[in-house]
């Protein structure tokens, strides 16, 4: 039980269980939630208890307010503890609308499970590690938001998302804000145009992008590229930070001529 407990969100597939897998090789205990079924990621829960991590799947959607009781109330009564929140869970609209266009239906999806979820599980999980740390002040609990440079690059074809990843940007400063008085720093990494099943739709499209200089560092990001950002914080490497964005986007966020 002296082992720190990580949870990460959306942690079945692409970027989550790329954080999932540098976490349990740097000697996290695991708890993987998604909506998906177990038996689809068998072999990948496999894999990260391969690595020494104790693994605990929980099956939940963060959008809604009971599931999120339920992810924590399972956690507690399997770890009796959790140091370090990864908000990661997120998804695009299910169709690319001109945001001219773009519907109610997809602007209340997209911004339930992206933020709203988030948000009040960060609240929930909080006020957790604060009663943790007034039982043992030795604890150093963490939150680590992943957002995208979608928080401040327009996509006028997926405008729910982009408003969305903003929301989660602003979340990270007020609770790096509130939660300072207890040393528990909140971080929010921006991913850029990472490889996975969200971007592989559009994956032609990126690809011209890129080799035109879109990015200056001409090539795609990967989950592992994230996975090392998060790991740095996650291993109190910037004990004096708190709201600190980290950009892992190939350099998409300088503003060049």
């Amino acid at each position: 039980m002296s082992k720190q407990v990580a949870l990460v969100t959306g942690g079945g597939r692409g970027i989550g269980l790329g954080i999932a897998n540098t976490l349990a090789e740097n000697g996290f205990n695991l708890v993987i939630d998604d909506v998906h079924q177990e038996t689809t990621i068998q072999a990948d829960l496999a894999s990260l208890r391969e690595r020494g991590a104790d693994v605990k799947y929980i099956q939940a959607d963060i959008s809604q307010a009971d599931q999120r009781k339920m992810l924590l109330d399972q956690i507690d009564q399997y770890f009796q503890r959790l140091d370090l929140l990864v908000n990661n869970a997120g998804v695009a609209p299910k169709q690319r609308l001109d945001i001219l266009e773009a519907t109610e239906e997809s602007f209340e999806r997209v911004l339930s499970i992206n933020l709203k979820g988030p948000y009040f599980l960060t609240q929930q999980v909080a006020n957790w590690m604060i009663r943790q740390k007034q039982t043992d002040p030795s604890r150093k609990p963490k939150i680590i938001n992943i957002s995208s440079v979608s928080a401040f690059a327009s996509s006028p074809s997926r405008g729910e998302y982009c408003v969305s990843k903003a929301g989660v940007s602003m979340m990270t400063k007020l609770f790096a804000d509130r939660l300072a008085e207890y040393e528990i720093p909140v971080y929010e990494i921006q991913p850029g145009i990472i490889m996975t099943d969200m971007t592989e739709v559009v994956k032609e499209k990126y690809d011209q992008l890129i080799a035109n200089g879109i990015t200056p560092i001409k090539r795609w990001g990967y989950p592992e590229d994230i996975a090392k950002g998060v790991i740095a914080l996650a291993l109190d490497f910037f004990p004096f930070s708190t709201g600190e964005v980290i950009h892992v986007d190939g350099g998409f966020h300088i503003r060049r001529l």
